[in-house]
């Protein structure tokens, strides 16, 4: 049996001006992350060590890409320019939508729940006689500065989970 890579990136959407893209793709490959450019299924989740790369133009292109062909779980851009970042949280259909943190984020402990018991991607998930609660949706939106998990996990740093509305 194979080993699952769930929590895993599928795929990068690169501004076409970045100027490390030759280093960014070696480091990938140097780390065992085979790269597939401009695939003929963007809908594929490899569960593996396999990533796809995509040059983007705008915002606006990463953006149609992503609420095309995304899974509606998490997203997360990396970006020092706030414009481009507010414009992405506001405008991304996913459960979860990041700026400059780990995608590894997305799990039910790390939001306060306790234990995930599962994930969805559904709008609406009600089934049977349910409450208030039962029918309520979320969108987690994260901000950061290149966090990653270990750091929480060895307790480095801490969780604060607060209501903004």
């Amino acid at each position: 049996m194979g080993i699952e890579y769930c929590n895993s990136v599928e795929t990068v959407l690169i501004h076409q001006g970045f100027p490390n893209t030759a280093e960014l793709k070696s480091k990938l490959i140097e780390a065992g992350i085979t790269i597939e450019e401009n695939p003929d299924n963007w809908h594929h989740e490899y569960s593996d060590t396999i990533m796809s790369l995509k040059y983007v133009s705008d915002i606006d292109e990463a953006i149609n890409h992503i609420n095309t062909f995304g899974s509606g779980h998490t997203d997360a851009i990396i970006t020092e320019n706030k414009a481009n970042a507010d414009k992405f949280l506001q405008s991304i259909d996913s459960a979860g939508v990041y700026h400059n943190i780990s995608t590894r984020f997305a799990d039910g402990f790390r939001y306060g729940f306790g234990a995930e018991v599962g994930i969805s991607t559904n709008k609406t998930h009600a089934r049977g006689p349910v409450g208030l609660e039962g029918l309520t949706i979320y969108k987690y939106t994260l901000k950061g500065n290149g966090d990653i998990v270990k750091d929480y996990a060895e307790g480095k740093k801490t969780f604060n989970h607060k209501d903004l509305l």
